[in-house]
């Protein structure tokens, strides 16, 4: 059992490179997590989201919950601290966080809702529209390689994803100054097919892995982590694991304000999740699973 996340060249994984590729399965089938450099994501458009994102989460509260709309079940803006909770847990997350999706035409199914904007921060929707376009090109590459480790079309959860019902969540954890609760988000997994995460780097996310040993995430800078979700867990009958972790603050770790943003790749929520070795399988709704699994971190 490798207790390492491996850090991989993203290059050398779509050029085919043995050792790239081996070490990548690897990962995908121990604990569901790697990360990758040379993606080729913008660092200027990712360090503009990070700027929107600090100067939204800097504004006054009142201003912030302008744009929580309980009715929109957490899909877009502004969801307050104490609200989203682990499955089987009872207290609820150190985090606030924003929900930003696709700039949406009648390609879209027509249940995915449009983003809302911030009057106060005119340049936010932007920078997150392009920083969506870049890691949705990113995420459906990681598809490809995917379907290919599991000997499937290399389009074949292309098809459900290109215009699917993804979410960028950019999220401030703030400052942890009583240690007796140091869970910045409590174990959980993610809901969606796979997960890209950037701002990683500032650590406290861990990984639980086969031995149930908690494995401290730890990317270079310029990295993307990456993570299967339940939907890809359910869809390959687990030989793709859908990793427990969560983010915490260590006690050595300086007593500050951590941002991240998550980018969860979710497929159009009239796809129907059904087993890729099993023809029988009758499936899911993609939306169905959705909303149960909302319903369950009580984000309604």
């Amino acid at each position: 059992m490798n207790n390492l996340i491996p850090e991989l060249s993203f290059k050398d994984i779509e050029a085919g490179d043995v050792n790239a590729v081996n070490a990548l399965n690897a990962a995908l089938h121990d604990h569901g997590f790697f990360s990758i450099v040379e993606h080729g994501l913008s660092t200027s458009v990712l360090d503009s989201c990070y700027d929107s994102s600090k100067k939204f989460f800097e504004l006054d509260v009142n201003i912030k919950k302008k744009y929580h709309n309980p009715k929109l079940k957490g899909a877009r803006g502004y969801t307050p601290i104490g609200i989203e909770t682990a499955v089987g847990e009872k207290i609820a997350d150190q985090k606030e966080f924003w929900h930003h999706g696709p700039v949406t035409d009648d390609s879209f199914d027509a249940s995915i809702p449009e983003n809302i904007y911030i009057e106060e921060l005119p340049e936010f929707n932007t920078s997150f529209d392009n920083l969506f376009i870049e890691l949705n090109s990113i995420g459906l590459r990681v598809l490809k390689v995917i379907a290919k480790s599991l000997d499937l079309p290399i389009d074949y959860f292309v098809k459900w994803a290109e215009k699917g019902n993804s979410l960028l969540r950019p999220i401030h954890y703030p400052p942890v100054h009583d240690l007796s609760n140091i869970h910045r988000a409590r174990a959980h997994e993610d809901i969606n097919l796979i997960t890209l995460l950037v701002g990683a780097e500032e650590g406290g996310l861990e990984v639980l892995n086969k031995n149930n040993e908690w494995i401290k995430v730890k990317p270079s800078s310029n990295a993307i982590v990456c993570n299967i979700g339940d939907m890809m867990q359910l869809v390959t009958e687990k030989k793709l694991k859908s990793t427990t972790h969560r983010v915490v603050q260590y006690s050595d770790q300086e007593c500050k304000s951590r941002y991240s943003i998550p980018f969860f790749l979710h497929p159009s929520p009239s796809t129907n999740l059904k087993s890729i070795f099993n023809d029988n399988d009758k499936g899911v709704l993609a939306d169905d699973f959705l909303n149960e699994r909302l319903k369950a971190i009580k984000l309604y």
